[in-house]
């Protein structure tokens, strides 16, 4: 009998104990939730699985993110599109340590640059600087996507999108996916939105950014990135494989981008110099520090930027960035 109490009490101490540490050391889930049950029904609508492979675009002017995933087809297709709340700089790539300058580029991203540690709730690393930018001596580092609604670099959502393009990611890469390309522009590369800014120092970087662009609209597959001549290379096969020299002349070419590729840059190009000719490109738009999607600014104007915080994170110590910038930009210049 005493035997038998005995047991008992060490049972229940045991038990005691365990809900103790559970609570002492209880370990924070928001990096392993699943992916939303309405997103799940959004990829079986769509022939897409959840491990299926991912590619991300970003646009600074319409601070806006899109998920594209890969459909039994083998192409990709637009899974779900997301405000940004917050976005710093002006439209431009990043150069130097310091420049508040969201990334333009094309970089990858792999397992190891999941953050779900993150200060805003979660985050992934871009990668940059990547090879290119590297090699051209650009400085900065931890560029991310996160929640909350404040950036000097990053591109800022909102916790509630950063949990599910986190958790969208994460199972991709649980998948055959090794790294997911993130595609950032400054704007959608129209050729309007690219004739509004013919005259810009960063016209010919854009070009070469927009045969990227090119590229994934009409094959809906991921463009190859290659570096050479200083500039990026898209889908381009070269003589002895691939360049080791970002700075270095490109080799020779042994393939080149698919002609329905070639001929849709050519035509935009055309139109774009047409557009510039005429006089017909509207305003371009401009950026004291970054940008905010328009349902972020309209909440931030009515209600404050306190209300923003509070609906952008859970962390209420995590203050809107600059929201006098978010409210006035973007701006046309004397403005």
């Amino acid at each position: 009998m005493l035997h038998s109490i005995r047991l008992l009490a060490i049972g229940v101490l045991a038990i005691w104990l365990s809900g103790c540490v559970s609570s002492v050391l209880s370990v924070d889930t928001k990096a392993t939730q699943p992916i939303p049950a309405a997103l799940l029904a959004e990829m079986s609508q769509k022939s897409m699985s959840p491990s299926s492979p991912i590619l991300i675009r970003i646009f600074k002017q319409e601070s806006e993110l899109e998920i594209w995933k890969q459909d039994r087809s083998g192409r990709y297709a637009l899974l779900k599109t997301y405000p940004m709340c917050r976005w710093s700089g002006k439209l431009g790539p990043k150069t130097r340590e310091g420049d508040r300058q969201a990334p333009e580029g094309f970089y990858h991203v792999t397992a190891n640059m999941l953050n779900p540690t993150s200060q805003f709730h979660l985050s992934f690393d871009l990668g940059y600087p990547n090879r290119l930018e590297s090699a051209l001596g650009y400085t900065g580092d931890a560029l991310m996507v996160h929640g909350a609604c404040t950036s000097s670099g990053c591109y800022a959502l909102t916790d509630d999108g950063v949990s599910e393009i986190y958790a969208v990611a994460r199972e991709a890469l649980k998948g055959r996916q090794q790294a997911f390309q993130v595609q950032a522009f400054p704007f959608r590369m129209t050729p309007q939105n690219m004739a509004k800014h013919r005259t810009d120092p960063n016209f010919s970087f854009w070009t070469d950014l927009k045969r990227g662009y090119d590229s994934f609209e009409v094959a809906r597959r991921q463009p190859k990135i290659s570096y050479c001549g200083q500039r990026y290379i898209i889908d381009t096969d070269f003589a002895g494989g691939e360049p080791t020299n970002p700075l270095a002349a490109c080799p020779p070419a042994v393939s080149q981008p698919n002609p329905a590729i070639a001929s849709r840059t050519q035509s935009d190009m055309q139109k774009i110099d047409n557009l510039a000719s005429s006089g017909a490109a509207l305003t371009a738009h401009f950026y004291v520090d970054g940008g905010m999607h328009p349902v972020f600014r309209d909440i931030l104007r009515k209600s404050g930027e306190d209300a923003l915080a509070r609906r952008t994170s859970s962390l209420s110590a995590v203050p809107v960035s600059r929201p006098s910038a978010g409210l006035a930009d973007p701006h046309t210049p004397g403005n």
